[in-house]
């Protein structure tokens, strides 16, 4: 498929989803950051027609990212009017967690408490607005490294793009019009107070990462296995302990 053809898809397959849903949802969820993933599967969803809730979750975000998922909110709320967007500041939230948990302060563990906070919030609203929570992960983060938080950002009801390489994912966002300054900047998960890229954490460019998933010969495939061997358990199914009959 082309990208046209891939846009066509992918908006009727959300819509499809909803309207054979048991229970139809009414309302389509979905944290925007500044970033081209959740950029393109947020135009994606307001394609559909359908109510399209958009929010902007800011935790000690970096005013650079920030202001780009605000521009692409507004660019959405302009172009389509079943868009509905909110900014919810879990600055103080986040405070409150932190401080609560102070005897077990761990970088990491904060950088993914961002995540989880923003998925709790996402089905918050989902459930106020009888909605369904749309994922924003590409096919290498989500099946590939397992670059993304368990329960946080993999935290979904579906998934729009999870079957899309992050260059096809770029090329759609050309497509759709997304702002060019989102599809120029450097991917990063906005997880951090220093600013760190997507590249910076996985030591290797997007198109480097694809290249090795589909080529066991790749330069890049041993680093490409490790990564992902450290995150199968997110991608594995959760060990159930089987009792004997």
């Amino acid at each position: 498929m082309n990208s046209v053809e891939k846009i066509t898809f992918i908006s009727n397959w959300i819509k499809n989803y909803v309207e054979h849903m048991p229970t139809k949802a009414q309302s389509l969820i979905i944290g925007i950051s500044g970033g081209i993933d959740s950029s393109v599967s947020s135009t994606l969803s307001a394609m559909t027609g359908l109510k399209t809730i958009v929010l902007t979750m800011p935790i000690k975000q970096k005013s650079s990212q920030h202001d780009l998922s605000l521009k692409h909110r507004d660019w959405l709320v302009k172009k389509f009017k079943n868009v509905e967007a909110h900014t919810v500041n879990l600055d103080p939230l986040f405070e409150n967690f932190t401080s609560a948990l102070s005897k077990f302060n761990n970088e990491h563990g904060l950088a993914n408490s961002r995540a989880r906070l923003r998925m709790t919030t996402l089905y918050q609203v989902a459930a106020a607005h009888k909605g369904i929570v749309v994922g924003t992960g590409n096919k290498v983060e989500d099946f590939g490294v397992g670059f993304y938080t368990k329960y946080g950002d993999g935290g979904v009801d579906i998934s729009p793009i999870g079957d899309c390489n992050k260059t096809e994912v770029w090329e759609l966002g050309k497509e759709l019009g997304i702002l060019k300054e989102i599809i120029e900047v450097a991917p990063t998960d906005g997880l951090w107070d220093d600013g760190r890229t997507d590249e910076g954490q996985l030591g290797l460019k997007y198109h480097e990462l694809e290249e090795a998933m589909d080529n066991p010969n790749s330069f890049n495939r041993a680093k490409y296995l490790k990564i992902r061997k450290q995150n199968l358990h997110k991608m594995e199914p959760i060990p159930v302990c089987k009792i004997p009959n």
